[in-house]
């Protein structure tokens, strides 16, 4: 097989695959063709990757004479014209929400794989992007926050007095929540949380926050570990005690999303004002709309007084790691479809290979993505 790793295109930083993770695709007998200046925004120059085996080649190359096309974002504009379909491209496209996309790939017969599609299941956890880079979101989310926010998030002792501990409430205890957690009460927060789904619970409190219950929420064990909507009654129950705990806290830091649809909105406008002038609310689910009613992606407001950031991609102020987590993910999945002689070899018969399939031949093979599909 020949892997062509893509530069990134945008203001994206991150790179697919680090050096010391291609080196481990060259092991697998794969041939491993680097665009230049792919890792240069992630601190990974061209001849780290030519040492170790790989061959440096401009764009039109890698698209002339690569098998799988790997990299992060989804295809600039006049990529996908480029894509034989003797070719796989493996990246993370986002199809529950960018149908117009999928529409496209299968209108040009393409084959794809889309990483965020990647099972929750036991097996396919060491393959997960999105909880590498929602592990990256949470711990950025709390220290721009802590940056801020014009208190300390620690409680002082000192000789003028005694600073009383910043109070952070999290919505959503998924990976990102939980980082959140875990680095607020390292930062010597004071920490509450809302989620809907109680098996979250108990992994609050190990953490040393405080679970927020709320009585009736829907749950799903057919959902994989993700939320569900809600009934209408939950949420105006939910949205009571969101208002409350919001006017006592310092930070909100959002991460509530659902695959597919636009985010819950937790934090209406009334809820915003209703909080301390000087506080910060981050919101990790502004690309798919936002908890919070005032959030802009990748923008940062000022709502009278409160400051509210919307920021879809904190890995990418993390590229090396990031980049390194999202790399060795890529390299679990793609050992599932290269054989013993490195040739590419895509066994549909595996659940976590047909899962993340976009299209194939001309069809839609996860289930999910066929689905919003026909609906649309």
């Amino acid at each position: 097989m020949i892997l062509g790793l893509l530069k990134e295109h945008g203001t994206e930083t991150r790179v697919a695959l680090l050096p010391e993770t291609v080196k481990a695709f060259i092991d697998l007998k794969v041939e491993v063709l680097v665009e230049k200046g792919a890792g240069a925004s992630a601190f990974a120059e061209d001849e780290e990757y030519q040492a170790i085996g790989a061959k440096l080649v401009s764009r039109p190359e890698v698209f002339d004479l690569a098998e799988v096309l790997l990299q992060i974002q989804p295809p600039a504009e006049g990529d996908v014209a480029k894509i034989k379909n003797s070719q796989v491209w493996i990246s993370a496209f986002n199809p529950l929400w960018e149908t117009g996309l999928v529409k496209t790939f299968l209108g040009q017969g393409l084959t794809t794989f889309s990483l965020d599609l990647i099972p929750r299941t036991t097996r396919a956890q060491a393959m997960d992007i999105l909880s590498s880079m929602a592990t990256v979101s949470g711990y950025m989310a709390v220290l721009e926050a802590a940056m801020k926010l014009p208190t300390f998030f620690p409680m002082f002792m000192t000789a003028a007095g005694t600073i009383r501990p910043a109070n952070v409430l999290i919505l959503g205890a998924g990976v990102a929540g939980l980082q959140a957690i875990a680095t607020s009460r390292k930062l010597g927060a004071q920490v509450q949380v809302f989620d809907v789904r109680s098996a979250v619970k108990e992994e609050v409190m190990s953490l040393g926050g405080k679970f927020v219950e709320v009585e009736g929420a829907t749950e799903d064990k057919a959902a994989g570990g993700y939320a569900v909507e809600q009934t209408e009654e939950f949420k105006k129950k939910q949205q009571q005690a969101i208002n409350e705990h919001a006017a006592k806290a310092n930070v909100v830091i959002c991460t509530a999303q659902i695959p597919g649809k636009r985010a819950p909105l937790l934090l209406p406008t009334h809820a915003v004002e209703s909080m301390k002038r000087g506080s910060v609310i981050i919101d990790l689910a502004a690309s798919s709309g936002g908890n919070c009613e005032l959030t802009k992606d990748n923008q940062t407001i000022v709502h009278q007084g409160v400051t509210v950031i919307g920021q879809s991609n904190y890995p990418a102020q993390k590229p090396l790691d990031a980049s390194r987590m999202f790399g060795k993910n890529v390299l679990n999945f793609m050992k599932l479809i290269i054989g013993k002689q490195g040739e590419l070899n895509l066994n549909f018969e595996d659940d976590i290979v047909k899962g993340t399939c976009i299209t194939h031949k001309g069809e839609v093979y996860n289930e999910r993505v066929k689905t919003i599909i026909e609906k649309n």
